[in-house]
């Protein structure tokens, strides 16, 4: 990838998208960030990972004070790993294209970011289109119970039980800042140095759960992760990466699943457990596959 070095002096913060198409979407998060900026020195990159339409030229048109690196589609993690490595600013916002930062959301998330020596990571409350919370935005890390539920839906209702709900870490209510074990990609707001000691987002991941890998490993690093909904960002779930996974990005996600559990679960459980796990993982992908087939015919 090609983009020009700064060597001058870093900003306070680094807004990191990358950006595979989705140009419309892509245009409205940059108006956000022009409209709603942080109080500190910031500076905006788009890494363009391979788009096909004209993302990358509308982005030079439109926003000329927004730097462009331009490149192949390596992957989610690998794209942001492009602007990680440069280790230049204090701060470093992860931010998805499909978002939006509302009016002093950037700022509320460096408060709480700096208002603790060991919070490493923040999250801001996302909010869906029609206004309700991306569920996604504070999690707890899954277990086989937990993820069986989830995915099947049985752990959405109000009525369900901690066990089967603890996925989306109910413990802490929607308007309640407080640790929780991870946040969502689409708006990751990390200490620089919390960065440093933790390491680079895992590139085996494609694209899909790199966010929980990291934010599991800022925890083993001694990094606090917490949710502040005191800033708030519409998602628009799915709107980079199309409402519906193509059959490549249902892989990805479901490699992901099996990357993580191998990572940091598959050895706190038996091999039948852990058989059962990567069945259920396999099962699930081979029905998303089906579904997406049919939906495409």
């Amino acid at each position: 990838m090609t983009g020009q070095r700064h060597n001058e002096a870093g900003p306070e913060l680094e807004i990191v998208i990358v950006s595979h198409g989705a140009e419309r979407l892509l245009r409205r998060c940059l108006r956000s960030l022009a409209e709603h900026p942080a109080s500190r020195t910031t500076r905006v990159t788009v890494v363009d990972s391979g788009s096909t339409d004209s993302t990358p030229d509308m982005v030079a048109r439109e926003f000329p004070a927004v730097r462009l690196i331009r490149g192949e589609n390596i992957g989610f993690s690998a794209a942001n790993n492009v602007v990680l490595r440069e280790d230049e600013a204090a701060a470093v916002l992860l931010l998805n294209p499909d978002t939006e930062v509302y009016a002093g959301a950037l700022d509320a998330s460096l408060a709480r970011l700096y208002s603790e020596e060991r919070i490493g990571m923040v999250g801001c409350k996302l909010v869906t289109e029609s206004g309700e919370l991306d569920h996604a935005c504070k999690r707890s890390f899954p277990t086989p119970l937990g993820a069986l539920a989830h995915f099947t839906g049985i752990g959405h209702g109000d009525d369900a039980s901690g066990s089967l709900s603890q996925y989306r870490a109910t413990h802490l209510g929607d308007n309640e800042p407080g640790e929780v074990d991870a946040v969502n990609g689409a708006f990751m707001l990390c200490r620089a140095e919390a960065v440093r000691e933790v390491g680079l987002l895992d590139e085996g991941y494609w694209l899909y759960m790199e966010d929980l890998d990291w934010c599991r490993r800022f925890w083993q690093a001694g990094w606090k992760v917490f949710y502040e909904p005191g800033g708030v960002a519409l998602h628009v779930k799915g709107g980079s990466s199309g409402k519906r996974r193509a059959p490549k990005q249902e892989i990805a996600f479901h490699r992901g699943m099996g990357r993580f559990y191998r990572r940091f679960e598959a050895a706190e459980h038996n091999p039948v457990i852990n058989a059962a796990v990567y069945a259920g993982i396999g099962a699930k992908l081979a029905t998303s596959l089906a579904i997406t087939a049919a939906r495409g015919r």
